[in-house]
């Protein structure tokens, strides 16, 4: 697992695998950004789909 932090993605996710611990960052190159609805009216609509807990 890569552990150097993605500046382009913010995270304030501690419980995932994949949050640079030490800062609020993603350690990933890139995430999957899912919806819970057909259409998206708010954030509350959408989560990171590539969330993995630790």
């Amino acid at each position: 697992m890569n552990n150097t932090k993605n500046e382009s993605i913010g995270c304030i996710v501690n419980e995932c695998k994949y949050h640079a611990q030490k800062d609020n960052f993603c350690t990933l190159n890139k995430i999957q950004v899912t919806k819970h609805e057909n259409t998206a009216h708010d954030v509350e609509c959408t989560d990171c789909g590539s969330f993995m807990k630790q």
